[in-house]
């Protein structure tokens, strides 16, 4: 099997699998149902005026809203990422590709992540596994990957667990915080991080906010785990015995957010992993978060048309409203001011 061809087979199976439940962690949440808002029951607002608009990259947008990274590099991610960019223009959302790795190891890849063109306003942000800088990435495909993408910043992902499990995974992870900084320092958009559903804690972010990335987003556990999604495609005995010990790994979203506010408060946060509602969202914001996003709750939307994802997005904005409403607040600033959300 060529190279271009295990990609295309990689990329499918991830998309094929987390259309299913067997991907979901066991016995772990968000940890958001342990959060509640106190209902207000004479909010003194007009609900036609809410507003729910906010910005992020220096880019307003009409939702605090984000799609985070899922695919490319296969020819039903192209489709996908499609779908997702236009809606994502239309609504007022944010839109994060999958991994662009593709883009440099095969140029047939390229159409896939490019979809600019469907998205001219919105904030995009290119995604890149982090351990790549240990596997010969230089800062100069990072630019070129920014050049292909014309994304607004990149996103460097932290899969550590996930490449464990998964074939010929890349698990060189070393002294890989002092090229994260080279990268920071040298690429001329913001460089953030994610996890891929284990969740980023407080310490974590304060070193990679200290290495100069400019924004966080926690990917806590909650949502699709990537040990299970690994363990699934896995043809090693070994390591699919061992993955089941992982059903139950990472940090919980709620968790995350609250430990990393305390280390890193003044740097923009992105809530993400096991995100499913609008009330998940309000609960996020109304924590810390200035962004939210979601990923595999829309997956069956972005395979199936435009206005599936159309429909979705609409029902998660008024239920974001309608919890604003609920508590009296006006705006995304008075959310995430609000004194009744209690745990």
């Amino acid at each position: 099997m060529t190279m271009k061809e295990s990609i295309q087979k990689r990329k499918a199976e991830h998309i094929e699998l987390c259309l299913t439940d067997q991907v979901m962690g066991e016995n772990i949440s968000s940890g958001l149902e342990k959060y509640r808002f106190l209902h207000h029951a004479l909010p003194d607002l007009n609900f036609e005026e809410i507003e729910i608009g906010t910005s992020f990259l220096e880019k307003s947008i009409s939702t605090p809203f984000l799609v985070s990274s899922m695919t490319g590099g296969a020819a039903l991610a192209e489709a996908i990422n499609r779908n997702l960019a236009v809606a994502c223009e239309e609504r007022g959302w944010a839109f994060g590709l999958g991994s662009t790795r593709a883009m440099v190891e095969d140029k047939a890849f390229r159409s896939s992540f490019q979809i600019r063109k469907y998205a001219p306003t919105i904030p995009v942000l290119a995604n890149l596994g982090a351990v790549q800088l240990n596997e010969g990435f230089t800062v100069d495909e990072c630019k070129r990957i920014m050049d292909w993408t014309e994304a607004d910043g990149l996103v460097l992902h932290l899969n550590s667990i996930q490449e464990v499990i998964q074939q010929n995974g890349d698990t060189n992870f070393k002294d890989l915080l002092t090229k994260i900084e080279h990268l920071a320092k040298d690429l001329d958009v913001p460089v953030g991080a994610k996890e891929v559903g284990f969740g980023i804690d407080g310490e974590v972010a304060k070193s990679l906010v200290d290495a100069g990335l400019s924004f966080i987003d926690v990917a806590g556990a909650g949502g699709t785990s990537w040990s299970q999604v690994e363990k699934l495609r896995s043809k090693e005995k070994i390591k699919k015995i061992a993955a089941e010990a992982f059903s139950d790994w990472g940090n919980p979203t709620a968790f995350c957010l609250e430990d990393v506010l305390k280390e890193v408060p003044d740097t923009p946060l992105i809530a993400s992993g096991g995100m499913k509602t609008g009330l998940d969202a309000a609960k996020s914001l109304a924590i810390g978060a200035n962004l939210v996003g979601f990923a595999r709750s829309i997956l069956k939307e972005a395979v199936d048309s435009e206005e599936a994802i159309l429909e979705w997005m609409e029902v998660r904005e008024l239920e974001l409203q309608m919890v604003m409403f609920g508590i009296g607040a006006k705006d995304i600033n008075a959310l995430k001011s609000t004194n009744r959300l209690v745990r």
